[in-house]
């Protein structure tokens, strides 16, 4: 019954975050209620020890922290993100149809299945700057309503289309507005509350309306929008909120823009882990030195879901490594450290999923299939630290609608609060679970 509640928990979470910006948003309320003070990055930070804080940059990136309560040895990290792909709205996004329809202009974010986009109720979020009489002001919206849909051509007229049609994101994959111009316009200013004329500039996208579902019992799978990587995103948070202070920092960071490279001031390429690392050092009183010598202690968890082998696809995972949904956590290996997994931050892992009680599997390309990457090798540029790249094994990564195993968030959560409870001491080349 605990995964289950877990789970549905979980599908709440997903439904009320439709894009970066409600994710952090809610992360921020689950934050605040469970005790967690918000810092201001333009403000200056009086940490306490044993105090539990976080942060935000550009309202779609978050680090929360719980320090210990005395000296610490070092940080247990664990790193996700909140964006998936989804097509964005251009500046000047209203298109009419022959004189009768209104389509909005839209280009891709990320790489998606676009033809998962299809024949799927659809509406708008995002974030508005608003015109001010001191400036202006950002302000989330969600329309929150069944809004749009992009409709797939008949059978008849596309004798193709089961046979590998091609699909051109500017002519097959636009939105039809079930509203007019006029309609539109007047639900992002009644969200935005404020005049339509007073919006300076937006980032909105669409987002998949369907709700997400458990299918079996609390052993059998889940269903959902943007499980990627939203799943890793809440059970990490989840393990923070429910951990104690150990002789580590425990830091949560939720990153933006991972499906288009990371590299943003807010992704994890930037240097927003470093910098709430090094204030944190600060705090304690560390110098540079000390900071350099906290890191040696210290560990990070790259979590973002993994692909499980498919069933009908099966020999598209490699020969051996092959997890599978609900089989426990995945640990990503690759050559060309495209994830960061090593002996070290594998063997790492490993033990602190032992202490946690949960399964691990591991997961490699096919050597005949170039695979993608994630957050850990892009977040070391900036601060160096032992890290693992792990997972949720999932099906359709990138769908509209994604599928993964209900027993594994149960597994990623007590694998988080594990971590966070935990410091590594590092001695030479031995090391040390505290």
């Amino acid at each position: 019954m605990e995964a289950t509640q877990l789970n549905r928990a979980l599908l709440d979470f997903i439904d009320h975050s439709p894009n970066s910006f409600f994710a952090v948003k809610n992360a921020a309320e689950q934050l605040s209620a469970a005790g967690f003070t918000r810092l201001s990055e333009s403000e200056r930070w009086e940490l306490i020890p044993g105090g539990s804080y976080y942060t935000t940059r550009n309202s779609s990136a978050l680090i929360a922290f719980r320090l210990p309560k005395a000296d610490f040895l070092g940080f247990s990290v664990m790193a996700s993100h909140a964006d998936s792909p989804a097509f964005k709205l251009k500046p000047k996004f209203e298109m009419s149809a022959e004189g009768t329809f209104l389509k909005l202009n839209t280009e891709r974010y990320g790489g998606m299945i676009l033809s998962t986009w299809f024949d799927r109720p659809l509406s708008i979020a995002g974030r508005v700057m608003v015109k001010t009489e001191s400036g202006a002001e950002s302000r989330l919206v969600n329309l929150d309503r069944d809004l749009l849909v992009i409709p797939s051509l008949a059978i008849h007229m596309n004798r193709e289309a089961n046979d590998g049609f091609r699909m051109n994101p500017q002519t097959d994959l636009l939105p039809l507005s079930g509203v007019s111009a006029e309609e539109l316009r007047a639900l992002i200013a009644e969200a935005a509350g404020c005049r339509y004329e007073d919006i300076l500039d937006a980032e909105l996208s669409l987002y998949n309306r369907q709700k997400g579902t458990l299918l079996g019992d609390e052993e059998g799978l889940i269903c959902a929008p943007r499980l990627d990587d939203l799943q890793c995103a809440f059970a990490s948070l989840r393990g923070l909120i429910e951990s104690a202070p150990g002789r580590s920092a425990a830091v949560c960071a939720i990153c933006d823009n991972e499906e288009v490279g990371s590299v943003t001031k807010q992704g994890a390429a930037a240097s927003f882990l470093k910098d709430t690392l090094t204030r944190i050092a600060a705090a304690f009183g560390l110098d540079g030195e000390g900071f350099t010598r906290a890191l040696r202690h210290s560990f990070m968890v790259s979590a973002d879901n993994a692909h499980g082998v498919h069933p009908n696809h099966p020999e598209k995972a490699d020969p051996t490594n092959r997890p599978y949904l609900n089989g426990g956590i995945v640990i990503k290996y690759s050559a060309n450290q495209k994830y960061t997994t090593d002996a070290v931050s594998g063997a790492l892992f490993r033990l602190i999923c032992e202490k946690a009680e949960v399964p691990v599997q591991v997961f490699a390309n096919r050597s005949d299939m170039m695979g993608g990457s994630t957050l850990g090798n892009l977040s070391n540029t900036q601060v160096a630290l032992n890290t693992v790249d792990i997972g949720i094994a999932q099906l359709a990564m990138h769908s509209a609608f994604e599928t993964a195993g209900a027993k594994d968030t149960a597994y990623l959560k007590k694998a988080a609060k594990t971590l966070f409870s935990t410091a590594i001491e590092c001695g030479g080349e031995s090391y040390s679970l505290l």
